[in-house]
């Protein structure tokens, strides 16, 4: 994950731990990009104008698939949670049609079917393990892993309990077994100016 805003002045400061994720629901609200991991709450910084811009680009790309495609699903990006074990808010999560009692008013109770979490300074080790291992723990099929620093997206999927990669590099083509029919070519995202989306939905060829 990622970077994100900070409540505004006239929030109150987090509840001091122990926090239960009740406790927790009821001090956030759609403006605030916090997690709650342990029984603490951890609010998460601003986020870059390239973060945004990739959040947004991969957003309307997953949402279509998720409408056009065979595989009907429900895209939600930051901010939303995740309740696993601990309560995440990843840049991205897909929900298979099939989990959509998973859904609850302000968060997913339980793991989404596909993840994206999108690197910001200082978050890699994060992303790259304490993620890593809890959404494979949590039986996610499908992270995706963009870290526009260095330029390198990753793709893991599930096999036998344990992520094995996919995809990974800063070129070539990654494709998504939860939402047939999607695809990007990495290097796309380390366009000074993301791809219009209108032409990758043209090269989809579903336009």
């Amino acid at each position: 994950m990622t970077e994100t805003r900070a409540p505004d002045s006239t929030r109150t400061d987090p509840p001091e731990p122990p926090v239960s994720y009740k406790e927790f629901l009821a001090w956030a609200d759609e403006d605030v990009f916090a997690e709650w991991i342990d029984g603490d709450v951890h609010v998460m910084s601003p986020a870059s104008d390239r973060h945004q811009d990739l959040a947004r680009f991969l957003t309307v790309l997953f949402s279509h698939a998720a409408e056009a495609g065979e595989n009907a699903a429900i895209v939600r990006p930051a901010p939303f949670q995740m309740k696993l074990e601990r309560g995440r808010e990843p840049d991205l999560l897909v929900v298979a049609e099939e989990h959509r009692n998973r859904l609850r008013e302000t968060y997913l109770k339980g793991p989404a079917d596909l993840v994206v979490e999108i690197v910001s300074p200082g978050s890699g080790a994060r992303d790259r393990g304490e993620k890593f291992y809890e959404y494979e723990a949590a039986g996610i099929p499908e992270y995706w892993l963009v870290d526009p620093q260095r330029e390198e997206l990753a793709v893991y999927r599930l096999d036998e309990d344990r992520y094995r990669t996919a995809f990974e590099g800063h070129e070539g083509r990654a494709a998504s077994e939860v939402l047939e029919g999607f695809w990007i070519d990495a290097e796309w995202l380390w366009q000074e100016e993301l791809p219009a989306v209108l032409d990758v939905l043209r090269r989809w060829e579903v336009i």
